[in-house]
């Protein structure tokens, strides 16, 4: 793979650390400490240079196993010797190793087997794809009757940022049982931690001059440690006795959605394209504060490149072939991470890789990117706690494209407790959470408490003391909707943890929202003033066109009967409560209202980015195009109809400044329900859909998609259990026998998914009520303790 010669090539995951010991330790430390601004200090404890730490440690003691550990395990376990920080960093690699390969296979014609082919280097080794096949005939029926776009079959191909590398395109499902999960985009490891400079391009400056052919970039790029070399000096500087003061994330392992840049791993949006230089000369924001706190930046996650993906403004250009399935969150680069829980569904997306890595412990925790549910859905696909904060408190900086008002860096770890460590370390000691790169950060100051975020954190001593007694939660009982079979075990489970676990165990007192498509729980009581009340008074007050909307026949989408809505008696009457308001206005509606025509959001967003990452070939948009290849050929033809974009014609968007003004209304709506029945937070299931399988059929919406990022509301999402019970749906061709759609008839029977499958609660508050939610949330984890490893990826033979 290395043509180059990888210097790790011929070394497993184990031996690196012996090898990185001959180059010799003094030196290795004396080269990159400077760059970490850390000096060479040799600790007390430290194991001699010509020996591995981690054969020492633990003599005579029970072994470390990083598996389920916390931040404060792992900082026990180094405080009391039973494992150096290396040893940490070598545990994580040694579960990537082993469980980070591919986990799909390609859907072809007649189970077509492809050749041999070899993908990007983990660990020192090729990720090595199957051969066999699925037959398309066993996915989707009456194959014979489509007559829509060429289906787009499975292949493997070449890709364009190293011709060394290949990667599976087209139609996919998920292997039972595959034991591998493709979590990891890339490790920082030396020599595979960049394409532009792979292999003996990223030798140790300690080794000598690079080799003959070696881009001028990779003499620079080669001085940033990886994660070994850098947890090797926090070793040498603070031994056993880190100052976890300074240092509260000290060796702790951080996996990153592809989009937020690293100065010391590949970044390009999880996509196939060929950079001059694939490594960004600067770390996102809340990534620098990280390393400064002493973490680990140990790897890039795969995700659906791109986020949610370019979208198409319209143009010229439009797909040539169809990609059926429903949940694919594959990238061109990185290819489709499983459901540890289930290799053959979904781990949601778009930020799959971030709650993969993180459920099984591949990584202590991660950071990953919402736009409407790319955090809150492989959180609880994956049995994990989210928190997302209100906008601008986590500086969304140095990310690629996810910079407006509705983006946010969310935090993802096995316990609340350990993602808030995560946010109170983000905090600069000077400047706050503010952040010059991010104008989101400009916030009011009484948005932040003065307090550290984990000082208002329940734990388990603090239970049986009803510890949210006096508070009093809303149930979204929108969102608890049954619409189909589906819906019904996931909406009933959360319905009954909030009355048996947040009101009877821990105090707290609940009421609930009216949707007609609910029925009235008699025993919690109704808010007295409803989300129709706020809308009826803000709507015809701010935002009246939305009543001149229609739908294809030209017939009002928001009609009441009895009254023309377009008129000005109306507008009046409704905004005085004294006229009814149509019950298609929903709170679960509100960011699908703001769908206005945006020309220039993406292409605009992404060439102010790569102005300033200033790649001599990747220039903007365009040039993107010319050196890349996408995920499905309908986002080939959205990427080339944005770069045909004449930015003098359109540089005007009334959709920008739309949006953030009905952002602002929709919030103050929320507000007004909340002041006006005295709610501390909201309660809803996160997902009341079980997860489908990888390109198969899904009926129903899973996730309350937009509400908190349209709105900039902070979230958590804590696990709430498991269900194994499924309506499986089928895919059907359409009545033009176009393409085909996913169906669940009224007569499927109920049956078992292979494995229990995770479920969560999500709270959600006002801006800057984290300290109310983490309150909550941390309760309600300590009262239930749901979080349970998935077990097909447990401890090695060998963890530390």
């Amino acid at each position: 793979m290395f043509e180059n010669g990888n210097p790790f090539r011929n070394f497993d995951g184990r031996r690196k650390i012996v090898l990185a010991s001959i180059l010799g330790v003094g030196l290795l430390l004396a080269a990159t400490m400077p760059a970490l601004n850390i000096s060479v200090v040799p600790a007390v404890t430290a194991a001699p240079p010509e020996e591995n730490p981690g054969e020492k440690v633990g003599q005579g003691k029970a072994k470390f196993d990083v598996v389920e550990a916390s931040i404060a395990d792992i900082h026990n376990a180094i405080k009391t010797n039973r494992a150096t920080c290396v040893d940490i960093v070598q545990a994580y690699i040694d579960r990537a190793e082993a469980y980070n390969g591919v986990c799909t296979m390609l859907v072809t014609e007649d189970e077509a087997p492809v050749s041999p082919a070899f993908g990007r280097v983990i660990v020192g080794s090729p990720q090595i794809f199957p051969t066999e096949t699925v037959d398309v005939d066993t996915v989707i029926p009456d194959r014979d009757q489509y007559v829509g776009l060429p289906l787009d079959l499975g292949r493997m191909e070449t890709s364009v940022s190293d011709p060394a590398v290949q990667q599976q395109m087209g139609m996919r499902v998920g292997i039972p049982n595959a034991g591998q999960l493709n979590a990891l985009e890339t490790l920082n490891i030396r020599g595979e931690r960049s394409v532009t400079c792979k292999g003996a391009f990223d030798a140790h400056p300690s080794t000598g001059p690079l080799p003959e052919g070696a881009p001028e970039v990779c003499e620079e790029f080669r001085q940033q440690p990886d994660a070994l070399e850098t947890a090797a000096m926090l070793d040498a500087k603070y031994g056993s006795n880190p100052p976890l003061d300074e240092l509260p994330m000290y060796c702790t392992t951080v996996a990153v959605k592809d989009p937020y840049d690293t100065k010391d791993m590949r970044s390009t949006a999880n996509n196939d394209v060929n950079f001059a230089m694939d490594v960004p000369p600067f770390d996102a924001t809340l990534i620098e504060r990280l390393r400064e706190k002493g973490a680990i930046i140990f790897a890039k996650a795969q995700a659906h490149e791109f986020n949610a993906g370019p979208g198409n403004p319209g143009g010229p250009n439009t797909a040539e072939t169809n990609l059926v399935g429903v949940g694919y969150a594959f990238s061109t680069w990185a290819g489709q991470s499983c459901n540890p829980y289930d290799t053959e569904r979904v781990p949601r997306g778009s930020s799959s890789g971030s709650g993969v890595s993180v459920a099984a412990n591949l990584a202590t925790v991660a950071i990953c990117e919402q736009t409407a549910n790319s955090c809150q859905g492989p959180a609880s696909r994956n049995g994990l706690a989210l928190i997302l904060t209100t906008k601008g408190v986590v500086p969304d900086s140095g990310g690629t494209g996810n910079q407006r008002y509705i983006d946010r860096a969310g935090i993802l770890a096995k316990t609340v407790d350990d993602a808030t460590i995560v946010l109170d370390a983000i905090k600069d000691p000077e400047t706050g959470y503010f952040d010059p790169r991010d104008i989101h950060t400009a916030i009011a100051t009484p948005l932040v408490p003065q307090d550290p975020y984990t000082s208002f954190l329940m734990d388990e001593k603090d239970v049986n003391k009803k510890p949210l007694e006096g508070m009093r939660l809303a149930l979204l009982r929108e969102h608890f909707v049954t619409p189909t079979a589906n819906h019904v075990a996931m909406s009933n489970q959360i319905d009954n943890e909030a009355k048996t676990i947040l009101r009877d165990k821990l105090g707290a007192e609940l009421v609930e929202s009216i949707d007609p498509d609910y029925p009235d729980d008699p025993d919690v009581p109704n808010l007295e003033y409803t989300f129709s009340d706020a809308f009826s008074e803000i709507i015809p007050r701010y935002i009246p066109e939305i009543f001149l909307r229609t739908d294809d026949d030209g017939n009002p989408l928001f009609a009441v009967p009895g009254w023309d809505v377009t008129s000005y008696e109306y507008l009046v009457a409704l905004s005085n409560r004294q006229a009814p308001i149509s019950p298609e206005i929903k709170v679960t509606q509100l960011a699908g209202l703001a769908d206005f025509p945006d020309e220039l959001s993406f292409k605009f967003e992404m060439d102010r980015y790569l102005q300033l990452r200033g790649d001599e070939r990747i220039t903007d948009w365009a040039a993107w195009v010319e050196n890349a290849k996408f995920r499905q050929d309908s986002s080939r033809a959205g990427a080339e109809n944005w770069a045909l974009l004449d930015e003098a014609e359109e540089i005007v968007s009334e959709a920008k400044w739309g949006e953030l003004a009905l952002s602002d209304l929709a919030r103050l709506a929320v507000m007004k329900v909340m002041y006006e029945n005295d709610i501390d937070a909201f309660v809803y299931p996160e997902n009341t859909v079980p997860p489908n399988k990888i390109g198969g059929p899904l009926v129903g919406s899973g996730s309350l998609g937009g509400i908190t990022p349209f709105m900039q509301l902070p979230e958590i999402v804590v696990p709430a259990g498991f269900n194994q019970i499924i309506y499986e749906p089928e895919f059907r061709l359409n009545s033009a026998k176009t393409n085909y759609i996913s169906v669940l008839d009224p007569d499927t029977p109920q049956t078992l998914m292979v494995n229990p499958m995770p479920v969560s609660i999500l709270f959600f508050a006002g801006q800057g009520e984290e300290p109310t939610l983490l309150k909550i949330a941390s309760a309600y984890e300590a009262a239930t303790n749901h979080r349970a490893p998935p077990p097909d990826f447990g401890s090695l033979e060998e963890e530390p």
